[in-house]
């Protein structure tokens, strides 16, 4: 049997390091930021052992009768390392089952992590998920750039990063998160009625906890930043968390400028993720957004959220009876 225990705070460095040995984790799954919203989840994340020995982790919190995995992260799926095989993932989700109905949950809200973070093959929860009778609820379409075999830029972006090159642009990290953030929810308010995901204090508590994973980047023309971006950088991908410009900047087709230089500068990399262009769980697409992003030669990448609904046993029972009730009334009828 798998033994589940619910993580404390005496367990990080045993969280941290699992996460940093394995072959699906990403930096956010650390729990110094995991716990930067802490106060607005209950978190309930879940670690894994097999005849005592660490095999598997859940980045979870609760809400109501739900476990979320994770709902203040972009993904949260199990996390696992190189010994996971499709036989243990089985049996930790049978354990899991048992305990969130020992909890009083009556769902689990799953959201997988993108194949592009794998570092080794990793889509042993799928299956499992499938096993299980899960459900997919949610498929977001993110935009993706495969490193090694890059597509070309589309002329239009072409056209417009040769005209930067001749506005007098510069490019640097930057520490403003003031400025930028503040560039940025200027530009969300004004576009879609809505404020970043992320706070300047936010972004920069995140970033001077993970200097070398989250990295803002300024364009600046006559000593102002007229476009931003801000990037997560993991083992394999470059993820463009917020970018947004100026009235001034997108005159100046800084954007088109600012992405040649980041996507160049990542080149290393095996992906750069610009994320999603989908909203309403996925049913609505913002055709501009994602063709702008295509444009320079990113193609699509799913982010799929299951849920796994949980049979109670009370209601099996009565359903039973009822079944066999309705037996006897045909066995009476004949």
């Amino acid at each position: 049997m798998v033994e589940i225990k619910r993580y404390k705070p005496e367990k990080k460095e045993l969280w941290d390091n699992f996460v940093k040995g394995s072959k699906n984790g990403v930096f956010f799954f650390l729990r110094d930021y995991m716990e930067y919203h802490s106060d607005r989840f209950e978190d309930h994340s879940l670690i894994f052992f097999k005849e005592g020995e660490l095999v598997a982790l859940l980045p979870a919190n609760r809400s109501g009768d739900t476990l979320f995995s994770h709902a203040g992260l972009t993904f949260g799926g199990i996390i696992t390392d190189q010994k996971m095989d499709v036989n243990l993932m089985l049996q930790i989700f049978d354990s899991l089952k048992e305990y969130l109905k020992e909890w009083g949950f009556k769902k689990l809200l799953y959201k997988a992590i993108p194949h592009i973070y794998h570092s080794y093959l990793s889509d042993e929860d799928l299956y499992a998920l499938f096993i299980n009778n899960a459900t997919l609820i949610k498929r977001e379409v993110s935009s993706t750039i495969k490193m090694d075999v890059k597509i070309p830029f589309n002329k239009n972006i072409k056209r417009n990063r040769k005209k930067a090159e001749n506005k007098d642009l510069s490019l640097k990290r930057s520490y403003d998160f003031d400025t930028f953030m503040g560039l940025k929810e200027e530009q969300l308010l004004k576009k879609y009625g809505k404020n970043p995901t992320h706070t300047a204090e936010e972004m920069e508590y995140l970033a001077g906890k993970f200097p070398d994973n989250i990295k803002l980047f300024a364009v600046e023309h006559n000593g102002e930043m007229v476009d931003g971006l801000l990037i997560y950088e993991s083992e394999n991908v470059v993820h463009a968390q917020y970018q947004g410009a100026t009235e001034r900047g997108m005159q100046l087709y800084a954007s088109s400028f600012i992405y040649d230089k980041i996507i160049n500068q990542y080149c290393q990399k095996k992906y750069f993720d610009f994320g999603i262009s989908t909203e309403n769980n996925g049913h609505y697409l913002n055709r501009g957004l994602i063709d702008f992003k295509e444009r320079f030669g990113a193609r699509s990448v799913v982010y799929d959220s299951y849920e796994l609904k949980l049979i109670v046993m009370g209601f099996l029972m009565f359903l039973m009876v009822r079944i066999d009730i309705f037996i006897d009334l045909i066995d009476v009828g004949m």
